[in-house]
């Protein structure tokens, strides 16, 4: 049985191209707006799509494609709450959908969680973000990746979110049994628990995948702490991506980040 991926704010399938150079089979896309979906649809005619992620649920999840969990969610959910190109009223805006993407991933239990965003998510959001995947039992690490890093003529700073199952066979557990167009069939695919072979192993310098660490990229990894502060959130700090994104927000005259693909 392959490694599964859920690909949440699929936009036009971006990860979900990159999952499947991973050697991962998307199995469900969810995409608001009507040409990327246009796209989706031509590109993955067969996977089962969602257009409203509040209808995600996990009945809808194994109703459409027979499964109870995947190895991977991810999702570049909204980036107009933090985006210097519009107000930036983070968690007041009616587009901050993390909540939405949290809660999906509460139901399905992935092995591995993957956020996307704009800098400017650092100061608004970022610790609420990785506060809620500590609170569901994920080790939480997160990138600061500019495009440049992968050949790209431009910088273009993002933040990756990346979270693995500290139980992880709790979140490997697979379905006994798929559900198919003509019936139930047994798949025998269950997992004894612990990483995928394919997945596991030492992190190694600019080794492509999961684990693979981009030159250049300050990384930092955060634990389920069970001590918090007075507002709950785990005592961390996110200064070392702040402090990249204001010195690069100063170095452009007060925008780093913008929502245009």
């Amino acid at each position: 049985m392959g490694l599964t991926h859920l690909s949440l704010f699929s936009g036009i399938g971006g990860l979900d191209l990159a999952a499947e150079w991973a050697g991962f089979e998307t199995v469900g896309q969810c995409e608001w707006a009507d040409y990327p979906t246009k796209i989706l649809e031509k590109h993955w005619p067969d996977v089962p799509r969602w257009r409203d992620i509040r209808t995600l649920t996990k009945e809808s999840f194994y109703e459409k494609t027979g499964r109870r969990t995947v190895d991977v969610i991810s999702g570049g959910f909204p980036c107009q709450p933090f985006s210097v190109a519009g107000d930036r009223r983070g968690t007041e805006d009616d587009r901050y959908l993390w909540p939405e993407m949290f809660r999906v991933i509460r139901e399905l239990r992935p092995t591995f969680v993957l956020g996307e965003n704009v800098p400017g998510i650092v100061d608004l959001a970022l610790d609420q973000a990785i506060a809620d995947l500590e609170s569901e039992g994920y080790e939480v690490q997160c990138f600061l990746v500019p495009a440049c890093g992968v050949d790209a003529p431009h910088k273009r700073e993002r933040i990756a979110i990346v979270a693995h199952a500290v139980n992880g066979s709790r979140a490997l557990r697979r379905d006994e049994e798929l559900q198919t167009p003509t019936g139930v069939r047994g798949r025998g695919d269950h997992h004894g628990g612990g990483t995928p072979q394919s997945l596991s192993g030492e992190r190694r310098e600019n080794e492509p995948g999961v684990f693979g660490v981009a030159y250049g990229i300050r990384t930092e990894v955060h634990r389920p702490d069970p001590d918090a502060d007075s507002d709950g959130l785990p005592r961390r700090s996110t200064e070392p991506l702040l402090d990249d994104a204001e010195r690069e927000r100063e170095r452009r005259g007060g925008t780093t980040d913008c929502c245009a693909v």
